[in-house]
């Protein structure tokens, strides 16, 4: 069975759920999943995809540059190979976060409001309609960010009360939402299973 060598930038989030969502896609496409936990530099080289959980961007910003795990993230996208960057990890991958303690990737080519629809309590679930799904996703909302701006190159895949929440730029995607938070894993089987070539390791 090919295996698909899939990293988890496991600073901060829900590292576990998307380890889970991830297996389960790739066992969708008769693949293995070796998942990897990134906290230091060297691993991100080796994987297929990466995911980036949620979590508070500026802590995941801060951990990424002091690592030396940002250029590789960015390396890694630059050798268009898919990301999955999902709440927090949209923040740190955008281009810009209007924030200047949140060290941005410039891997996705949006600008986010942090926290623009709300805080915990305001955190809510809805039926998502997503470019290249069937049926409506059952995205999750927790502090999650707006994108209110996005590049020429970037395709909406979906939108919320008029905002993109889901988009595409290459091979990076990014959510507000927590596709993790769910039993449904198509958001991971969109990120990385289209087009994408797995090989044996």
């Amino acid at each position: 069975m090919d295996t698909l060598r899939a990293g988890v930038v496991a600073v901060q989030g829900d590292v576990t759920e998307h380890a889970d969502a991830i297996e389960r896609a790739a066992e969708a496409h008769g693949v293995a999943a070796d998942i990897v936990e990134i906290r230091s530099a060297g691993l991100v080289p080796d994987c297929d995809v990466l995911l980036m959980p949620g979590g508070e961007s500026t802590t995941i910003s801060r951990l990424l540059e002091r690592e030396g795990i940002d250029e590789e993230i960015q390396a890694h996208v630059a050798a268009e190979k898919p990301v999955l960057a999902t709440c927090a990890g949209l923040i740190v991958a955008s281009s810009d976060a209007k924030d200047d303690r949140v060290e941005t990737l410039d891997i996705l080519d949006v600008t986010v409001d942090r926290n623009a629809f709300g805080r915990q309590v305001d955190s809510f679930e809805a039926p998502l309609d997503v470019e290249g799904l069937d049926a409506p996703f059952p995205a999750v909302f927790i502090r999650a960010p707006l994108i209110d701006d996005v590049g020429n190159d970037v395709d909406v895949l979906a939108e919320w009360d008029g905002n993109p929440v889901a988009v595409r730029d290459g091979p990076v995607v990014g959510t507000s939402f927590h596709p993790e938070l769910t039993a449904d894993s198509r958001l991971h089987d969109l990120a990385f299973f289209d087009d994408l070539e797995v090989e044996a390791k």
